[in-house]
């Protein structure tokens, strides 16, 4: 399950030139922006993990700030978007959702080669793998989790009208065109035959097809998981990762979540004794009822939902392998990732067994 990724918290390589972070042009260019902040002698470290959007620590000894830029090689049209990050943490300032504080945007690929922007280092610890939350204890691992559901039940609660997002997505129609965006990212991405893949595709887009109920506006963060939360003491003090950030369905984040939380039991195989939750983890009904007590909506069948997060983590993983494919990955991590394309889907597949029947003419 997710535990650290080492995100701008974690242990990050040694300072010196790094991979996509020209330094030189960098400090001119942020001087430019924002004169005074950094120091003239600054030095860079990559943030190690992470297996997207490229992140680094820059320092002048004394102040540390965070850069994010999208990653190396094979990048997808609709991915990675560096301005719609900057936006989404800039309007939730204020709110009870946490977030870093933002200081400059940068759309000019002359400068890195790609745009980036440059936020806040929050002291913290993004926790993705089940040893790195067992020395928690039990008692403490239950409260991190829940406080990550109140802390999503929080973001939902916020109307994008009041923070100036009521234009920053389609909420009408949202689940048909998430059903197609990642059809055509997975058609971009793929390496191999996923005939899984297809049949997913075409029993959700049947289920998209018979919904009868409307589009809720709500802002989506789009990658909710453990790793995209720097947690400190039992707190979460900053929601990082807002690349997928939207306005849409909610629950498409609780579903993604309840993904993301068994990606290493259905990759490994329930039979492998690290591949389960960390002792206190609570279970997916568990974090079902919080976020229903925290949210206040009453969950009705989310078998859609889940469908939908599978096919997209494993788009997103088919993407990952693709690029390291290329070589344009940069650190290590990645040689495995391909392998948990097919098992998300085939689970994938299983999570909506009862969706196929339900629908009339449809047939796999």
């Amino acid at each position: 399950m997710p535990g650290p990724s080492d995100g701008p918290a974690g242990r990050a390589g040694p300072a010196g030139p790094v991979p996509g972070l020209d330094l030189e042009r960098f400090s001119a260019w942020y001087e430019r922006h924002c004169p005074g902040d950094l120091g003239s002698a600054v030095t860079a470290r990559m943030v190690s993990g992470g297996k997207s959007n490229l992140t680094y620590a820059v320092s002048d000894g004394a102040t540390t700030r965070i850069v994010r830029r999208p990653p190396l090689g094979h990048v997808q049209a609709t991915a990675h978007d560096m301005a719609r990050e900057f936006t989404v943490i800039g309007a939730l300032a204020g709110t009870a959702v946490p977030v870093p504080r933002t200081f400059a945007l940068c759309e000019d690929d002359a400068v890195l080669g790609a745009p980036f922007y440059v936020m806040e280092y929050v002291p913290g610890t993004a926790y993705r793998r089940r040893e790195q939350l067992e020395p928690l204890g039990p008692e403490r691992t239950r409260r991190v989790a829940l406080e990550m559901i109140g802390v999503l039940a929080g973001l939902h609660a916020v109307r994008p009208d009041a923070v100036g997002l009521a234009g920053f997505g389609r909420p009408a129609g949202f689940l048909a065109r998430q059903v197609r965006r990642w059809g055509r990212q997975l058609d971009g991405s793929r390496t191999r035959d996923l005939p899984d893949a297809d049949t997913l595709l075409r029993r959700l887009q049947a289920g998209v097809s018979a919904r009868t109920a409307g589009d809720e506006a709500a802002i989506v963060h789009g990658d909710y998981r453990l790793d995209n939360l720097l947690v400190h003491g039992d707190r979460v003090a900053a929601v990082i990762d807002w690349e997928m950030a939207t306005l849409g369905d909610p629950l498409t984040d609780l579903a993604l979540l309840l993904v993301y939380d068994k990606l290493a039991e259905v990759s490994r195989g329930a039979s492998d004794a690290t591949a389960g939750l960390a002792p206190g983890y609570p279970s997916a009904q568990e974090r079902l009822d919080h976020y229903e007590r925290a949210s206040g909506r009453r969950l009705g069948d989310l078998e859609l939902h889940l469908g939908l997060a599978h096919l997209k983590l494993a788009v997103i993983l088919e993407g990952i392998h693709y690029r390291h494919l290329q070589g344009g990955t940069v650190g290590g991590g990645f040689d495995g990732v391909g392998r948990s394309v097919e098992p998300l889907l085939a689970a994938g597949l299983a999570a909506t067994r009862s969706l196929a029947t339900k629908t009339i003419g449809l047939r796999d």
